[in-house]
């Protein structure tokens, strides 16, 4: 990352810390609340961009993880666990076991097989948890209760919540980047480019794409238990298929294999979701001729075209 990169994300992060002090001296706790999802959202996006953007699989079934992460919360607090430790150990724990045992059977698969098997795991669990009415079934279930932390952290308090998830997302975005530019990345990247070369090199391609799998899943379920906090309420809608297109949307929006193109994706979906509501009914065309546009000229997203343009100018 260049200086200027450097400077610049100061800055935003600078901004996410004086938000909430923001939102409460302007009396607009609504911003708030939008961002909180904003952020939810990109680590779930940067979850899917890690086995999409780097690794070249693309998952039409990946918000399962956060329906698993969110029920994590829900049914423990059905039975009043509200220990938060447990529930993310929960959530992850679920997650990963899920992204493994599915996962030996979805990477045995390429292009258009991976994707329909992806759909179709994600689509069992999501009529599995329809068909469970203890926990509400296509109704949802509430969260009465969200998560105890412990430490002095009160997840009832939304400031608290915000900060906790702000330093989820930086701590992803963080996570990402070290292990995109270390030797597993590197490995990664490679087989995406050529998975024959790298078998042929030594390299047990399965067990890389297994490993990455499995760590995708995790941070996805790690989003989940934070929505499920954030909303008070869950409901197998979360892992439904089109929820999984919504994710691919942001990746490929704001930009596929960087750290930062997940978070600008969901921030670009979400400013759309929030804010053409008000002007048209119609605003998933909108989203819809953008994602076009994106698809046929930017192969780099919003954040490529960005970097495109800034060299330009410099040159």
């Amino acid at each position: 990352m260049t200086k200027r990169g450097w400077w610049f994300g100061g800055v935003m992060v600078l901004g996410a810390l004086l938000l909430p002090f923001w939102a409460e001296y302007a009396r607009e706790p609504f911003v708030l609340d939008v961002i909180i999802r904003l952020m939810i959202l990109a680590i779930a996006a940067s979850s899917l961009n890690l086995i999409l953007g780097y690794s070249g699989m693309v998952s039409l079934g990946h918000a399962v993880f956060i329906g698993i992460g969110a029920y994590a919360v829900g049914i423990p607090a059905y039975y009043d666990l509200n220990n938060g430790w447990l529930q993310l150990a929960v959530a992850l724990g679920a997650s990963g076991l899920f992204g493994l045992l599915t996962g030996l059977i979805c990477l045995r698969t390429r292009g258009a097989y991976f994707i329909m098997i992806t759909l179709a795991f994600a689509q069992m669990m999501y009529f599995i948890f329809v068909s469970i009415e203890e926990y509400g079934g296509d109704d949802g279930l509430v969260i009465y209760a969200r998560s105890e932390m412990g430490l002095g952290v009160d997840l009832n308090d939304d400031n608290q919540l915000y900060f906790l998830v702000l330093i989820c997302l930086l701590a992803v975005m963080m996570l990402v980047h070290r292990l995109t530019r270390s030797d597993f990345g590197q490995v990664i990247k490679s087989i995406k480019i050529n998975e024959v070369r790298m078998q042929a090199l030594g390299y047990s391609t399965f067990r890389y794409r297994l490993v990455c799998y499995v760590i995708s899943a995790m941070i996805c379920g790690l989003s989940g238990w934070l929505l499920g906090n954030f909303t008070g309420f869950i409901s197998p809608e979360m892992m439904d298929w089109t929820r999984s297109g919504e994710l691919i949307a942001m990746v490929l929006l704001g930009g596929a294999a960087t750290v930062v193109g997940p978070l600008l994706g969901a921030g670009i979906f979400i400013g759309v979701e929030t804010l053409l509501p008000e002007v048209t009914l119609y605003w998933h065309l909108y989203l819809g001729i953008l994602l076009i546009i994106v698809a046929k000229f930017g192969r780099g997203g919003l954040l490529g075209w960005w970097t495109q343009w800034f060299r330009g100018t410099r040159s």
